[in-house]
């Protein structure tokens, strides 16, 4: 028997961002899905869980529907519903081609209280769930929509029921009246099965239900169900009209053609090779559109970076980067500003390439602005990049939801005579324990033996350190050093005598390549800067990284020494695709265990959630130590090999 195809929720919030996702969505193992992570994970980097769990604690006579299957777990639901009054914890309604699970559903009679709970920060001493113009807020609008769709299938399933619904979210102007509190929701995973268990920690004599209450706000939405429910969506569809489409499409596995637009850039049906699957967002295209595979490798309009107009070309019918005319981008200079590019001169570089003159052999660079940069750089060079996370339920006693943690950097030091060596790091995940103080202890020990310009790429660092001053200035427990720490802090942000130097910014204004899109991620320029240095080619593919009497590394010492690049393939291969490998390499006696596999942001964030919230075992809490610490030291030797390409491009470096 065929198993019956509902639009969920999860399914609903696609089709409102796109109805053509359904199809992709329904032959998930034939397209790339560049969201495709475990939900599990992602919902321990934010503490997703744990909010979820808090916020049942708010009803202690609520009950937990289980069971495998939709029809069983919609036949528990119905019989509980029978009760005059009863609270239900994930709840199966299913009406028609739709099915939903609320997270929390409080029956009182005939009138029923509908609870979705999200781990999104709120501060109900300024809501900001309406914008400038009365409309819903677009950070909100996806949120209300949710509600929306289940009150909407809750009140077909249940015909004459009164329903109200609400948001619950953790709320950012109350405090944490204990400490330890995310500590209270511990999770257990089973590896054969991938299935999980929360078990509630509570320390004896502890209201949890008034603690619930305290951190979580419970904001009524009806008004803005109301105006979602009232207005059209799809289109002039209306929303009952445009939910019928996308449940039959998706039951009958039908693709809903496509409209394309500037959202599609987001799309996240996308493959980069050596992907074998799917691309749905180029299939979209070349269903409307004439191009073809090779047209789009070549650029659409999409591609073309921070450009606010993508929109109009797509309505006027410019698909092509290369169709977009300069006056489609607007005034500006021929010749490069004294500050460096600006954002349409770089736009025009990715549509018109490079000019002759200022071709460097196929990629920009402002050599004399770099130069003017780097004379005002002292020695020696200090290189830091941060780990960070925010998690749903605070720390301590006095911090609010959401505060910043910051567990990990990584340090390079670059001397006067070209040398390089990675020199401190820092890592803390102890689980409960709030790093943030011990951090900006170990980080000023780091950089305070000189007075060497410190480099940061993109302004994370900066908004961090910041946010940590306001920790120290708000809390309760003062300590001996925070005036201390503070003054540390003051020096390197903003307006500071040492204040860090932002590499990001300078890629933005002096370097282009095209194969970085525009981009100025460091995960986009290193490879583009490696194509382009023979002195980081001759340097990073030899074992010198980590060797005996190479460039000392904490992380990759060996005998042998590392190789970050490798010329021998026909092309140079990316550091971070390395990483990854290596990372894969050694878990490949366990291929299902992932913990060693960490080459970017996001799964450092999800990496320090298993280790605070996750119940185990010791070898895989090493080893994602481990992993954590070889991904922030490629962080921070990736901006040193751009500044030290950047040095030979302006004749700066030291070959000796």
């Amino acid at each position: 028997m065929t198993k019956p195809r509902y639009l969920t929720k999860s399914l609903f919030k696609l089709a409102v961002e796109c109805p053509t996702k359904l199809f992709y969505a329904n032959k998930k193992e034939e397209y790339g899905d560049i969201k495709r992570e475990d939900e599990f994970l992602a919902m321990l980097a934010k503490g997703g869980y744990q909010v979820g769990e808090l916020a049942k604690l708010r009803y202690p006579d609520g009950i937990e529907i289980e069971g495998q299957g939709h029809a069983l777990q919609v036949s528990a639901t119905n019989e509980l519903l029978t009760r005059e009054n009863v609270v239900l914890f994930e709840p199966a309604i299913q009406f028609g081609n739709f099915f939903i699970r609320i997270d929390i559903l409080i029956k009182n009679g005939n009138r029923f209280e509908l609870i979705e709970v999200k781990a999104k920060s709120h501060n109900s001493t300024d809501p900001h769930i309406e914008g400038q113009h009365g409309n819903i807020n677009s950070s909100m609008l996806p949120y209300i929509q949710d509600v929306a769709f289940q009150t909407w299938v809750l009140r077909q399933a249940i015909p004459g029921g009164e329903v109200t619904s609400f948001l619950m979210m953790p709320d950012k102007s109350k405090v944490a009246p204990v400490k330890g509190i995310n500590q209270m929701f511990e999770i257990s995973t089973d590896s054969s099965t991938a299935n999980f268990s929360i078990k509630v920690k509570a320390p004896e004599g502890l209201d949890m239900k008034l603690l619930s209450e305290t951190l979580l706000a419970k904001v009524p939405v009806d008004q803005y169900v109301s105006e979602i429910l009232s207005n059209q969506l799809g289109g002039p569809s209306s929303f009952e009209e445009a939910t019928a489409v996308w449940a039959e499409a998706y039951r009958s596995n039908q693709r809903i053609t496509p409209i394309l637009g500037a959202q599609c850039g987001t799309c996240q049906y996308k493959t980069e090779p050596p992907s074998t699957l799917k691309s749905g967002v180029n299939e979209c295209w070349k269903a409307v559109t004439d191009l073809g595979d090779e047209d789009i490798r070549k650029g659409t309009v999409l591609d073309l970076w921070n450009f606010r107009g993508k929109q109009k070309m797509i309505d006027q019918g410019v698909f092509r980067i290369s169709q977009v005319q300069r006056e489609d981008i607007g005034d500006f200079e021929d010749e490069p500003e004294k500050t460096g590019l600006s954002r349409k001169q770089r736009q025009w570089l990715q549509v018109n390439g490079i000019p002759e003159e200022y071709d460097h052999g196929g990629y920009y660079f402002d050599s004399s602005l770099a130069a003017v940069e780097m004379s005002s750089w002292r020695f020696p060079y200090h290189f830091i990049d941060f780990e960070t996370s925010s998690v749903a339920l605070p720390f301590h006693e006095g911090m609010r939801p959401y505060e910043p943690v910051a567990f990990q950097f990584s340090h390079h030091v670059m001397e006067a005579d070209g040398s390089v060596c990675h020199a401190h790091q820092f890592l803390c995940v102890e689980p409960g324990e709030f790093p943030n103080y011990k951090f900006v202890r170990e980080l000023k020990s780091a950089l305070d033996m000189d007075d060497g310009t410190v480099f940061m790429w993109s302004h994370h660092e900066n908004t961090i350190l910041s946010k940590i001053i306001t920790q120290l200035n708000e809390d309760l427990n003062r300590l001996e050093d925070a005036e201390e720490l503070k003054k540390f802090i003051l020096r390197l942000i903003k307006t500071g005598d040492r204040k860090m130097v932002d590499l990001c910014t300078m890629a933005e204004k002096a370097f282009f390549h095209p194969d970085t899109k525009g981009s100025n991620s460091i995960k986009k320029v290193l490879p583009a800067i490696l194509k382009v240095s023979s002195f980081l080619r001759e340097t990073y593919g030899r074992p010198i990284y980590g060797a005996p009497n190479g460039i000392p590394s904490l992380n990759f010492s060996s005998p042998e020494g590392f190789e970050w690049i490798d010329i021998a393939v026909g092309s140079v291969s990316d550091p971070y695709a390395r990483l990854k490998k290596y990372a894969e390499d050694l878990s490949s006696e366990n291929p299902k265990d992932k913990s060693s596999i960490i080459a970017e942001g996001g799964a450092a964030a999800t990496a320090y959630g298993r280790l605070q919230f996750e119940n185990i075992d010791d070898g895989t809490r090493e080893r994602i130590k481990s992993s954590l610490l070889r991904y922030c030291e490629l962080d921070t030797l990736a901006m040193v090999m751009i500044v030290q390409a950047w040095r030979e491009d302006t004749n700066l470096i030291n070959r000796a």
